[in-house]
């Protein structure tokens, strides 16, 4: 066997007869080149709804005042800092897929990691809106950046983690959006090449001059390794962070030195279960079977499937650490959790986090797609709940029973959340009208080493033993991509 083969034990993560590199081209523009599909517009219709009515929520909470929200004097974070935390955590797998698999030259990232930048992009900013919104003036918003004003020596309190937040979300975005972009470079650079007219010099505008040559790869390749390696930090550091505005507080049920593990955790397992949500969809209407195959699922699956265990050992952790204390009143935090007015949040939560991701220990269940889109909705509404629980039940009952109070959300918190869903939405939706969904670049790379034809080829050739031949043949029968006739023909072999 000669040595610049991959193993045949790896299974192929590009399937189909006849791909070529103009085929991978075609297939992966289509979507940006022709008028949209009818399931696109349904979904766009939709989502700019959603849109909608997020513009409507924030403009009546600007125009009122954060009263307009169900907050009390017991519960003064609710529904706002929930979503701000889920939608940051929904953000982090972007990172982690691009960085993270980058520098462990972990090749099945390529076929996914453009469309989950895209979404970390998008969830950042969904969450930067919560953090304008619940400011009341959202006009001073400014204020949390230490500018030099005229109002003497008014300057923003560093040792405040909510200050802390401003700078790790920022820096997040900044560096995960010249991340994304670098990497849409030779794609854009694709998309110009093809076009006519006035779209072929705004995509020229936007390719910044790309021309495709070796001096130009090199650059490109060391960029996005020098990224990779500045981007790995901020996928600990954003959430742990995000955990030190409850970490850091003396309230019990939050003052914990678990946090930001038990955080970062949680955000990779929310985020790579919202990437599978819009994969497994993004791959069925725009026809991407052989480029997301079903080993990109089950991959994913089993990441959702660890990163759940850390999660539940992290809340087992937290109810062994409140015994052990001793402290009455950390002990009482989660007694009320657990049996208090909101302990079916408590139980939603250990449902959609602890047992539902246990599922995929069984091989048929992580290969099967239907099973797999509605896991993966499970799992960050559940995460939804983890952080609401953390939140309001922390707050709702305090030291003083006189001031106990119930949180009870209006429809201007279920209005910004719901918007911000269909903001999001909207905005990846429009990605896909104008941008590739897959790097085809990077794709193109695995056509001589990981696609299916090319390790049939060297099947045929006699490259491989016999018996990883035949676990190879074996391995493909949970392809939905790969049709029963394909097997047949290489079972022949």
């Amino acid at each position: 066997m000669s040595s610049h083969n991959e193993s045949i034990l790896r299974e192929p993560l590009v399937t189909g007869k006849n791909i070529t590199y103009a085929k991978v081209t075609n297939d992966i523009l289509l979507p940006v080149e022709n008028k949209p599909n009818k399931a696109w517009w349904i979904g766009f219709i939709v989502a700019v709804c959603g849109a909608m009515l997020w513009v409507v929520s924030v403009g009546y909470t600007f125009w009122t005042g954060i009263g307009a929200w169900g907050l009390n004097k017991t519960v003064g974070w609710a529904w706002d800092i929930t979503d701000f935390v889920w939608w940051v955590g929904i953000g982090h797998a972007g990172t982690l897929i691009s960085a993270v698999l980058l520098l462990f030259r972990q090749n099945w990232r390529n076929s996914i990691n453009r469309s989950a930048e895209a979404m970390t992009i998008f969830a950042v900013i969904c969450a930067a809106t919560y953090v304008v919104a619940h400011m009341g003036r959202p006009w001073l918003a400014y204020w949390i950046f230490p500018l030099p004003n005229q109002f003497g020596s008014l300057w923003v309190n560093f040792n405040s983690p909510l200050v802390w937040d401003a700078f790790a979300i920022s820096t997040y975005f900044t560096v995960s959006l010249v991340f994304w972009y670098c990497g849409l470079l030779p794609d854009i650079a694709s998309v110009r090449d093809r076009a006519t007219g006035l779209k072929r010099k705004i995509y020229s505008i936007f390719s910044f001059g790309w021309n495709g040559s070796v001096k130009t790869w090199q650059r490109f390749e060391i960029v996005s390794l020098i990224l990779a390696g500045i981007s790995t930090p901020l996928v600990l550091s954003v959430h742990t962070i995000v955990s030190m505005d409850f970490a850091t507080s003396v309230i019990p049920g939050w003052h914990t030195t678990i946090f930001p593990p038990y955080f970062v955790a949680g955000a990779i397992f929310s985020g790579f279960a919202m990437v599978q949500t819009l994969l497994l969809i993004l791959r069925k209407v725009l026809n991407f079977e052989d480029y997301i195959t079903m080993f990109h699922i089950e991959s994913m699956n089993k990441i959702i499937m660890v990163t759940g265990s850390i999660v539940g050992v992290a809340y087992l952790t937290e109810l062994f650490i409140a015994w052990y204390s001793g402290s009455e009143y950390e002990q009482y935090a989660f007694a009320n959790r657990i049996a208090g007015p909101y302990a079916w949040a408590y139980w939603a939560m250990m449902t959609c986090n602890v047992i539902s991701p246990q599922l995929f220990w069984f091989k048929k269940i992580r290969t099967s797609i239907p099973i797999s889109w509605v896991l993966s909705i499970v799992v960050n509404i559940g995460m939804w709940f983890e952080r609401f629980v953390i939140i309001v039940t922390s707050l709702h009952r305090d030291y003083l029973p006189s001031s106990w109070a119930m949180f009870y959300p209006t429809w201007t918190d279920v209005g910004i959340f719901v918007g911000s869903i269909g903001l999001f939405f909207t905005l990846f939706l429009l990605f896909l009208r104008f941008l590739p969904g897959i790097a085809i670049a990077e794709v193109k790379l695995l056509l001589k080493s990981s696609s299916l034809q090319q390790k049939t080829k060297l099947v045929q050739e006699g490259a491989f033993p016999e018996e990883q031949v035949e676990f190879f043949k074996n391995s493909l029968g949970k392809y939905d991509s790969v049709t029963e006739e394909d097997i047949k023909e290489l079972r022949k072999i």
